[in-house]
């Protein structure tokens, strides 16, 4: 072999993982904000994780990237362990789609799918159709890699000794494969390359199978990469992932002779023999391993014990490993984290409501620690949603980053005004003020309609109902028309001189910030209410869209 014809199956594999990311990252922009609450929904059952995790490698065209996004969201406390191996299993089939595109013999459409997609990154306008381009483009590369590196492995028929060492000795095959997708990162080229060699009657099925057991195992090393420096819930998940490509590598290997006549059944031609080896032994596993996932779950617990450490107080959702995995995973980590700092500051309000309605001073310090905690979240969240902004990201995705990003404005504000209710009640208590009665009556009303304005906007944004935000947007009047009518009520007790004029200034001052902590409710809800118009909108021009005849006219 020249060493021409090494840079030329190195060139290969290169053009083939090439056309394997940018397809991949065009779909994942084409998806948008479907792929966010696609991998929103992998927290659901164990099937249903199959099916979600099925269903988003085959989009983002990588199981590393999947198993990465599972072993954060274990990390964070997202996902359980149990619903974690259900994603897995399906991530494992997801990604046989690759080998399953690339075993069909379409070189010469492959080029025209090359030129078409360029003319139409070329001359199209819009971003979206630019992206389509470019899946089209990355399709196209799968083949011309393929073909790149089937025609100089042809002189490996010449030399009989390869042949013999890996067809003599299947250890060698093992971890020819276990190597080459530790290498390369992507069991998808391994197939790719293993397909190229048996084209050429170099390897016969069986040692071809037996690299692709050890492609699969050495798959797994992103997901234990990635979480070595995750706590001990996203260990058990990449043990549970590496176990479980072990246990199945040793079903199939124990078996191996009956499993390849079966392969041989499936397909006439030998790439496409291959590629179903891949497939059909990751279906194996997950239905192997399905119906005893909670059993399963038990078992690495067993191995690698539960973390009893207390959950800390700084942003959880914010796993770095999302960035370069996926930018609609990052996205929603940032929308998850607003939905967090929202929460901490509401907390915060209804302290602020204990402590100035009932007395109780020991959430002073409870209010403090926590704007401290909330400037640092604010901080962190819009430090990482700039980052998520520098990607190559869809309309949709983008606008939904910067309606987050606003909406952590929002929530960090109305800790401020929790601060500004504390540092009144230090008023009082420093100068020896108190409200009266009636004044405590009226402010803990006051406190509870804001209080309910800000429960129906973070529901709404946890739940993206469009419904519950339009309730919260309706209280925003009702807090205002309160704020006046109180403030009116508390003027004429001061002018009777029935409240102290210091402790009534400090009341009104109070209603006040409530107010504003009832608009910045209203903002929450209106991100709710403007990522639903944008969906309508995107479904209004799908709709729309010509069709059949009529675009032919």
């Amino acid at each position: 072999m020249s060493f021409g014809d090494l840079l030329q199956v190195l060139a290969g594999v290169g053009v083939l993982l090439y056309g394997i990311i940018i397809m991949g990252d065009s779909l994942q922009i084409i998806a948008g904000d479907r792929l966010r609450k696609l991998i929103g929904s992998l927290t659901a059952t164990p099937i249903k994780g199959l099916l979600v995790g099925t269903a988003v490698t085959s989009i983002l065209q990588s199981s590393s990237a999947t198993t990465i996004m599972v072993v954060s969201f274990v990390d964070v406390g997202f996902m359980t362990l149990t619903q974690a191996i259900g994603v897995i299993l399906g991530a494992n089939i997801g990604t046989t789609v690759t080998g399953q595109l690339i075993a069909f013999d379409i070189t010469n459409v492959a080029y025209i799918c090359v030129l078409v997609g360029a003319a139409i990154c070329i001359l199209a306008h819009k971003k979206r159709v630019k992206h389509i381009g470019v899946g089209i483009v990355g399709f196209g590369l799968l083949f011309i890699g393929m073909e790149m590196m089937q025609g100089p492995l042809s002189f490996l028929k010449e030399r009989p000794e390869v042949t013999a060492a890996f067809s003599s000795h299947p250890a060698v095959a093992f971890l020819a494969g276990l190597i080459l997708t530790l290498i390369v990162q992507s069991s998808s080229a391994t197939v790719g390359l293993t397909m190229a060699i048996a084209v050429q009657g170099v390897i016969p099925l069986q040692t071809a199978i037996v690299i692709i057991l050890g492609d699969n195992i050495g798959t797994t090393i992103t997901a234990v990469l990635a979480s070595l420096s995750a706590n001990r819930a996203a260990k058990q998940a990449a043990a549970a992932h590496v176990m479980i490509k072990i246990l199945g590598t040793l079903v199939i290997l124990l078996v191996l002779p009956f499993y390849t006549s079966l392969i041989e059944m499936t397909a006439n031609t030998i790439s496409r023999q291959v590629a179903n080896a891949h497939t059909i032994f990751n279906i194996i596993i997950a239905l192997l391993f399905l119906p005893f996932v909670s059993q399963y779950a038990n078992f690495i617990r067993k191995l690698i014990p539960d973390d009893e450490s207390v959950q800390a107080t700084s942003p959880i959702y914010l796993n770095r490993a999302l960035l370069t995995v996926s930018s609609a995973a990052a996205i929603d980590a940032v929308r998850k984290e607003m939905i967090r700092l929202s929460r901490t500051a509401r907390q915060m309000i209804e302290d602020c409501r204990r402590l100035i309605v009932e007395g109780d001073e020991k959430l002073v310090e409870e209010v403090e620690r926590s704007e401290s905690n909330v400037n640092e979240m604010t901080r962190d969240i819009v430090q990482y949603a700039s980052e998520v902004g520098q990607g190559r990201l869809s309309t949709d995705m983008s606008t939904l980053l910067n309606l987050s990003t606003n909406a952590v404005s929002d929530a960090e504000r109305i800790g401020d005004h929790a601060t500004n209710l504390v540092e009144m009640y230090q008023y009082l208590q420093d100068h020896h003020l108190t409200l009266s009665p009636k004044a405590l009556e009226e402010g803990n009303e006051m406190f509870a309609l804001v209080l309910t304005a800000l429960d129906k906007s973070i529901q709404a944004l946890d739940e993206e109902n469009p419904d519950l935000a339009a309730e919260a947007i309706k209280l925003e009047q009702r807090i205002d028309d309160m704020e006046k009518a109180l403030r009116a009520q508390h003027i004429e007790r001061l002018n009777r001189g029935l409240c102290k004029p210091g402790a009534g200034v400090v009341f009104i001052d109070i209603l006040s910030n409530l107010e504003r902590v009832g608009d910045h409710a209203t903002n929450l809800a209106d991100m709710v209410i403007e990522v639903s118009k944008l969906h309508k909108n995107k479904k209004s021009k799908t709709e729309s869209a010509p069709k059949g005849k009529e675009a032919a006219k």
